[in-house]
């Protein structure tokens, strides 16, 4: 019971405290918003929109996501909050799933704010909903990991955001958001498949637009794997470079 109430208090005290910061309105809402807008009002027919929503979404979860976990631990980290989160008596485990479900809930709800778009230009009924929304939480969960693993290793938030947009920039290239994966160069297709948000955005793709390469039997396994291997690296190194 105690670990649930930590666990509540810290969800609430994180979304209270940094959805509005100004590096996540920058760059986990008013980015994605301003490339959605660019691709729709360039777009010129049915087609194209359901062609690039996929990639706006994934792109969407991908910034919201990593902005809010690089915000609210470097943050916390510079005003030493967060040393006293680990004094507490709760687990590490409980922490840290308490901090990543605010940014994962805040990449979700990035992931439908292209749709809200969508439906002024196309009929969406043909959706696979279910589908969509088993992908946007994987993604949410992984790009969510991935930012936890870049906020560990800095210190200000500028410096997290420099390090995530390495990150994040090659992979609208990588990962088949807006370039198909079989149009790349073959030496990079070994990197395309090594990053999780490939998968997510693959199930987008088939779910919106039926042009998926693999299986979901493939994808959805993959991308829990993915979510562990994360997360235990992500315990790892807080235990070893804020406790041990």
């Amino acid at each position: 019971m105690k670990s649930w109430i930590a666990f509540f208090n810290i969800l609430k005290k994180d979304i209270e405290t940094y959805y509005l910061k100004p590096p996540n309105i920058s760059w986990g809402i008013i980015f994605p918003l301003s490339w959605t807008l660019m691709q729709f009002i360039r777009s010129a027919g049915e087609m194209k929109v359901i062609e690039f929503l996929p990639g706006l979404m994934a792109m969407s979860v991908l910034f919201g996501a990593t902005s809010m976990l690089a915000v609210t631990i470097t943050f916390e980290k510079s005003g030493r909050s967060f040393e006293r989160l680990l004094l507490t008596p709760i687990s590490i485990g409980t922490m840290v799933a308490a901090k990543i479900t605010g940014a994962i809930l805040f990449g979700i709800i990035n992931a439908f704010i292209p749709v809200l778009f969508a439906v002024f230009f196309v009929n969406l009924s043909g959706i696979h909903w279910g589908v969509v929304f088993i992908a946007i939480v994987l993604i949410a969960a992984t790009s969510t990991l991935l930012g936890l693993l870049i906020a560990v290793s800095a210190n200000q938030v500028f410096e997290a955001q420099s390090l995530s947009n390495l990150f994040r920039f090659p992979m609208l290239f990588l990962c088949g958001l807006f370039i198909p994966i079989q149009n790349l160069p073959g030496f990079l297709h070994p990197v395309s498949f090594a990053l999780p948000l490939t998968y997510g955005t693959d199930m987008l793709n088939g779910a919106m637009a039926g042009t998926n390469m693999m299986s979901l039997l493939v994808c959805i396994p993959v991308l829990f794997i993915f979510t562990i291997a994360l997360f235990a690296i992500s315990l790892y190194s807080i235990q070893r470079k804020w406790i041990l």
